[in-house]
């Protein structure tokens, strides 16, 4: 296996390439999940409150024996903690239940515009980074309009946004606004939930290369520049998640793949989301 690529980000930091999500891993398989995901190799670990296994996360990050400033950690602000003495307490509450002194990024999870207080959030998280509780911050599920906002009103652009990308859902004029602004993309549920893993140029990658449909289109999101959040709570499938750096697709392979892009979301529209 090949080295982890990092991406730069604006404000000077970094961050690993592909990254080990926790969504929807129990509380009680979190720690032993983290702990295999770091000890395979993965130094990025994506959380957020809502996931309801931040302890897990921190209990894996001690039991891995990596030292911490070795490891990447994400969390996310809930819908329900815009604005900024909730955005702030969301965000002391998640190093406590961590367990760390300070979080490498942390995002505001859903623009929820119906709510109208991304922006005093994003503020909030200014403050908080300023003050050390974080290293650098960014957003998640944000669309080209939410991000011009913040910018104009802030002054400053997210390091990240992390969205949902896959070969069924490319985003391609939301990634080149954020390759303008110097917005890390990053994206969830990176394999489309195995939608294209059928797919004849995905099929088709597979045999020439000798690897797996996954891994054909996770090669395909490093390729493009962009980081991902994979996950699975099995060590072999983390191993196979993570073996990506050693091979790469051709031109024509990356222009097969973009063209199965119908635009089909497997989560939320960010335009409208807004639940609590």
């Amino acid at each position: 296996m090949s080295t982890m690529n990092s991406i730069p980000f604006h404000d000077g930091h970094t961050i690993p390439q592909l990254g080990f999500g926790i969504w929807q891993i129990p509380q009680d398989k979190t720690a032993a999940a983290v702990a295999s995901a770091i000890k395979t190799g993965y130094r990025l670990i994506d959380g957020a409150f809502i996931y309801g296994n931040e302890a897990g996360l921190g209990e894996g990050l001690k039991s891995s024996g990596v030292p911490r400033d070795e490891i990447f950690v994400t969390t996310k602000v809930w819908n329900n903690a815009h604005g900024r003495d909730k955005a702030r307490a969301s965000v002391e509450r998640s190093l406590k239940s961590i367990g760390v002194d300070q979080l490498d990024l942390v995002l505001i999870h859903w623009p929820v515009p119906s709510q109208n207080l991304y922006v005093e959030t994003w503020k909030a998280l200014i403050e908080m980074r300023n003050e050390g509780l974080m290293r650098s911050i960014g957003v998640s599920n944000f669309n080209a309009d939410h991000l011009t906002r913040l910018i104009e009103e802030t002054g400053e652009a997210p390091a990240l946004n992390q969205i949902e990308i896959n070969p069924q859902l490319q985003q391609p004029e939301l990634r080149a606004f954020c390759d303008a602004h110097k917005i890390v993309v990053q994206a969830w549920t990176p394999l489309g939930n195995g939608k294209s893993f059928e797919a004849d140029p995905v099929k088709a990658a597979a045999a020439r290369t000798g690897k797996s449909p996954a891994q054909i289109i996770l090669r395909w999101h490093m390729q493009l520049g962009h980081a991902a959040i994979a996950r699975s709570v099995n060590p072999a499938r983390q191993a196979e998640n993570l073996d990506v750096f050693d091979f790469a697709l051709t031109d024509d392979e990356m222009k097969a793949i973009a063209g199965l892009d119908v635009g089909l979301r497997n989560g939320p529209d960010p335009s409208v989301f807004k639940l609590m």
